[in-house]
C-alpha cells in the first residue's frame, strides 16, 4: 500500500508538473466556463424567467458549476489518450511501479484541478451577484455532491481514453457532452421543453447535481412536479455512483488489457 501510495503520488506530481509548464492552457481551462456564465448570464440571462420567480443568475451559476464537471471529462480524455498514443502509458507499465500509480495519479491531479476550476468558478458567481443562502454546512455538502459528479465522470474520461488511444478523437467526446450538458436544467428550464424531452433533461444526471446545488444553496429551483425534479438530492448521490460502478471497472478491466 505504502509503494502504490508513493507511485500514485509521484504520478500526481507529474500531472501537475505538466500544468506548470503550459500555464495559458490551464488558464484557458479556469477562464472558459466563466466566459460562459458572463454570456448565459448577462447576453442572454435578460430574456429568462425562472419558473415561480427569482433571480435568473442565482439559477444558472449552480447549473455552471455542475456543468463545468461535466466538461472536465474532456480534459481527462486527453491527457489519457494521448499518453496512450505517445507510448507513454506502455512505458510505465514496463517498469517496477505500481499498476496503480498511472490511473491514481491522474485522478488525484484531475480531482484538484477540478477543485480549483469549481473555486474560480464561485468566486466568479459571487462576483455576478450569486450568493448561497442555507448556510455554509448545506454549502459545503452541494461542493462536495458537485466534486462527486467530477469524480465519476473522471471514471469515463480514463475509460474513453483507454479505449481510443487517440487524443484526434477530442472532438468527437465534446460532440457527445455537450449536447448532454445543455440537454439539462444547468442555464433552461425543463418545464419550458416539449414533454418528452423535458422529462430527458429532468432524469440528467447533470440536472440532479445541478437541482441538489441549487436547493442546498437555497437558490430558485428549476421547477417540475417529477419524481426526478422533487428528489433532486438523492439522485445527485446515486447518478454519480451508477456512473463509477460502471465507468470503474471498465477502465480497469481495461487497463489491465492494454497489454494482450
Amino acid at each position: 500500500m505504502i509503494w502504490a501510495l508513493a507511485d500514485g503520488w509521484t504520478m500526481t506530481r507529474r500531472n501537475l508538473t505538466h500544468w506548470t509548464r503550459r500555464p495559458g492552457q490551464v488558464i484557458v481551462g479556469l477562464l472558459f466556463p466563466v466566459l460562459l456564465v458572463l454570456m448565459f448570464g448577462f447576453l442572454l440571462g435578460g430574456g429568462m424567467a425562472v419558473p415561480g420567480g427569482g433571480d435568473y443568475r442565482e439559477y444558472l451559476l449552480p447549473g455552471m458549476f455542475a456543468l463545468t464537471m461535466v466538461f472536465g471529462i474532456e480534459t481527462t480524455f486527453a491527457a489519457v489518450a494521448q499518453d496512450a498514443d505517445r507510448g507513454v502509458t506502455d512505458r510505465f507499465r514496463s517498469i517496477p511501479m505500481a499498476r496503480s500509480a498511472v490511473v491514481a495519479g491522474r485522478n488525484a491531479a484531475d480531482m484538484l484541478n477540478a477543485t480549483a476550476g469549481l473555486l474560480v468558478m464561485l468566486l466568479c458567481g459571487l462576483a455576478v451577484g450569486w450568493r448561497w443562502h442555507e448556510g455554509l454546512a448545506s454549502a459545503a455538502l452541494a461542493v462536495a455532491l458537485l466534486l462527486w459528479l467530477r469524480f465519476a465522470m473522471l471514471w469515463v474520461g480514463i475509460w474513453l481514453g483507454l479505449v481510443s488511444r487517440n487524443p484526434e478523437l477530442l472532438t468527437a467526446v465534446q460532440i457527445l457532452v455537450w449536447p448532454v450538458g445543455f440537454l439539462s436544467s444547468a442555464v433552461t428550464f425543463p418545464a419550458t421543453m416539449p414533454a418528452w424531452l423535458g422529462a430527458v433533461a429532468e432524469w440528467n444526471p447533470l440536472s440532479a447535481t445541478a437541482n441538489a446545488a441549487r436547493e442546498l444553496f437555497g437558490n430558485p429551483a428549476a421547477g417540475g412536479d417529477g419524481w426526478a425534479a422533487q428528489h433532486p438530492v438523492l439522485l445527485a448521490v446515486l447518478w454519480p455512483a451508477v456512473l463509477v460502478a460502471v465507468f470503474l471497472p471498465l477502465a480497469v478491466a481495461r487497463w489491465q488489457a492494454l497489454d494482450r
